[in-house]
């Protein structure tokens, strides 16, 4: 322990200390090669996880629906309604997940990248 208080150049001499091992340890630590055990599952969690947002839309849209319905005395109305508007956001999370699917799966190759959109006269 010390004896006395340390000052703030001793606190930054033992975070510099810190981060060079840390470097030490990252330099000397295997990296794993080849994929993830849990790779070959991934495409089937994010399946999952689209029908899930799907069922959940859809459920959701029927509770409110019918809810309102049973508060309101509009019996079959509103429960429709709503089970098309869970739909609709249902759909939309499964596109968004998508969506993220595409930005994740990797970099494209440099070859592939798209020039600028051409002018309309261009086009005709």
């Amino acid at each position: 322990m010390a004896d006395k208080p340390r000052g703030d150049a001793d606190r930054q001499a033992d975070a510099d200390r810190l981060q060079a091992l840390e470097a030490k340890l990252a330099a000397l630590t295997p990296k794993p090669s080849g994929p993830s055990p849990m790779g070959k599952y991934e495409q089937a969690n994010l399946a999952w996880r689209m029908v899930i947002e799907l069922v959940t839309g859809l459920g959701l849209g029927f509770v409110f629906g019918y809810g309102l319905d049973y508060l309101l005395g509009t019996t079959p109305f509103l429960m429709v309604l709503f089970i098309f508007l869970g739909l609709a956001a249902g759909v939309k999370s499964m596109m968004r997940t998508a969506g993220e699917l595409d930005r994740t799966s990797g970099a494209s190759p440099e070859g592939d990248k798209p020039g600028p959109a051409p002018d309309r006269d261009e086009r005709d």
